[in-house]
């Protein structure tokens, strides 16, 4: 049996066309398509619901307070018992012509991984402008850091593997973005066996863009996770990015102040807190916790909270340290790398569970 998952947001237009597409390509094989949708505003779910009444191959799952292709992408995989799981967009753009050789090259055993690729010998970019094709061809370049083995579209959202490869990378899977067969090659124990089968990206038929702003953030989020997120946490990693910018901002509004403002030390140092705490927060808001972001009057509270937290975490550094030097004698320079660290800590697990908590 194949299960076809495709995750959709704001594709009502194209459910309908979708599965007849996939009743003509797909006879004589034993298929369901898990449709799994991000709390779409635009009636999909309803287009869904009116064909899987006649049709009892059709399935949803419907997701609320969760985006990402690549979750969607593993949900929908776990949903189903099918011993053959296909990854395909739902806005038409994947050539399905393509699942039937997917799925004779995975049952002959000649892959464990059947990938619709756009940079194989027949495959095509479809109507992309230069900007976009510059951006993914680095982006494969990139892929390279963390893959095992070749793969000329590690980029592809439109592939074909068996239950037992997926099974073998879904504890390891980083879950974030949209890449999700980067994700899965780099997370098995050895190297797959992967056949790319080509095929022409299409134009877009109706529906909106799952890519956003956020993507690049994502994808290198997702490189680095396979690099050392089994050592540190990535988020943590972008906090204490965050966290180093503030102290430079910190430090040259605090110079700013002192010199042109004429401001007391007490006074600058005030204000270069402030503009500190409120640049983390901002940054941290868009970049770190992106997907858990506050608007409006949530925006405020947490401003508030998070301004109280990292109040306490510079208590903590100032007495951790002068406890350093004064009762252990440790050097001043690693008694403040260790304040600042346990501090750095501290804001980071609070501010996640309270700041930003799901």
């Amino acid at each position: 049996m194949l299960c076809v998952v495709v995750p959709v947001l704001n594709e009502a237009g194209n459910i309908a066309p979708l599965v007849a597409k996939l009743h003509g390509v797909l006879r004589g094989i034993d298929w369901e398509v898990m449709f799994v949708d991000d709390d779409s505003r635009d009636g999909t779910r309803d287009a869904i619901a009116k064909v899987a009444t006649g049709d009892p191959r059709v399935r949803m799952i419907h997701r609320i307070g969760r985006r990402g292709l690549s979750s969607a992408f593993i949900e929908g995989a776990q949903a189903s018992f099918a011993p053959y799981v296909a990854a395909m967009d739902g806005d038409l753009q994947h050539d399905e012509t393509v699942l039937p050789k997917m799925f004779a090259a995975l049952r002959a055993d000649e892959c464990d991984i059947a990938i619709g690729s756009r940079y194989v010998k027949g495959g095509g970019i479809g109507e992309w402008d230069a900007t976009r094709a510059g951006m993914s061809s680095l982006a494969t370049r990139l892929a390279g850091i963390v893959l095992r083995t070749h793969v000329s579209d590690p980029m592809s959202g439109f592939f074909m593997l068996k239950r037992g490869v997926f099974d073998q990378a879904a504890r390891k899977l980083s879950a974030m973005g949209f890449k999700i067969l980067l994700d899965i090659i780099a997370s098995l124990p050895a190297p797959p066996r992967i056949k790319e089968l080509p095929y022409q990206f299409r134009t877009r038929v109706s529906g909106e863009s799952k890519l956003d702003a956020g993507v690049l953030r994502d994808y290198i989020l997702l490189i680095v996770d396979k690099l050392v997120g089994h050592i540190v946490p990535v988020r943590f990693i972008l906090f204490a990015g965050v966290g180093a910018v503030g102290i430079a901002a910190h430090l040259i509004v605090l110079r700013t102040g002192l010199r042109f403002g004429g401001l007391s030390f007490a006074a600058a140092q005030t204000l270069a807190t402030a503009v500190a705490i409120l640049g983390n927060f901002s940054l941290n808001n868009t970049f770190t916790f992106r997907e858990r972001r506050l608007k409006g009057p949530r925006f405020l509270l947490g401003l508030l909270t998070f301004s109280l937290i990292s109040s306490v975490g510079a208590y903590m550094n100032v007495n951790i340290s002068a406890l350093l030097v004064g009762e252990t004698h440790t050097t001043w320079y690693a008694a403040g790398v260790l304040g600042a660290v346990m501090s750095l800590v501290w804001n980071y697990a609070v501010s996640s569970a309270v700041t930003w908590r799901r």
